[in-house]
């Protein structure tokens, strides 16, 4: 498979001085579900805002092949380039930022801002064809009988489950999921994953996400990468993250919480 993404030597230094990402090396293949381990504070939520630009890397180089097989670096992207790239990235946070009073169609359907329009969004004039597709990923999701509560009345795993098929909406070519589960109860962390999964393999949608429990990444990674103070530690796959390893990447004395 070829790469989606190349990250090289990614450093991101805060005005305060502190250093977030201390030169960062990886690649993502074309369809893989990328997760990303390590400690709060570790650099993973700094390192996912870089790779869509919501941050600006201090340096290095972020290697993206769009749809078109066109090579951007993200890292030295400006302006129009910056609104193309996000475009084709759909980003899922661990708060869902949802509007709580409007429909859970209407929500979705913000996703395809970057194609409607603003003033056409907020009159409410979207294509026929956008709400069919918005409504397919609400049955991809498993909530499409939901398609015309409010928000606000939906459960924190559904609201999840929203947040996706909005995403969905973008018609990205890779999804970022920033602690996706890290609100919700146990039980709905694991039905928010399966359907993450989905997503991964019926739309071979390339998945870079942040986790924090391993029993989540040995059961949903296909590959994963670690990050301690600001440095990638582990690369490689999830089940061979052993005793050695889990201290290594989270500290002697740490204990292991599982998610069953």
């Amino acid at each position: 498979m070829s790469n989606i993404l190349s990250v090289r030597n990614l450093v991101k230094t805060y005005p305060n001085g502190t250093q977030a990402l201390k030169g960062v090396s990886f690649d993502v293949k074309r369809g893989e579900f990328l997760v990303v381990i390590g400690l709060s504070g570790s650099g993973k939520s700094t390192m996912l805002r870089c790779l869509n630009r919501l941050h600006h890397p201090t340096s290095g180089e972020i290697l993206y092949t769009d749809k078109a097989g066109v090579e951007h670096d993200i890292a030295q992207a400006e302006g129009n380039e910056i609104l193309k790239i996000r475009r084709t990235m759909g980003m899922i946070f661990q708060h869902f930022n949802l509007i709580p009073r409007h429909s859970v169609l209407n929500n979705v359907l913000y996703g395809s801002l970057g194609s409607t329009g603003s003033l056409r969004s907020m009159l409410g004039l979207y294509a026929k064809e956008d709400e069919k597709r918005a409504m397919e990923y609400l049955r991809l999701v498993g909530i499409q009988d939901k398609a015309h509560f409010r928000a606000a009345q939906l459960s924190g795993g559904q609201q999840q489950r929203v947040a996706i098929a909005r995403a969905l909406t973008q018609s990205p070519d890779l999804l970022l999921a920033d602690e996706p589960v890290a609100s919700l109860d146990p039980a709905t962390c694991h039905i928010v994953m399966d359907y993450l999964r989905r997503v991964n393999q019926e739309l071979g949608l390339t998945i870079i996400c942040n986790l924090h429990f391993l029993s989540l990444v040995r059961q949903y990674a296909t590959r994963v990468i670690a990050l301690k103070g600001g440095k990638l530690v582990y690369e490689g796959s999830p089940s061979d993250i052993d005793d050695k390893w889990f201290a290594q990447i989270y500290g002697e004395g740490a204990k292991e919480v599982h998610i069953n």
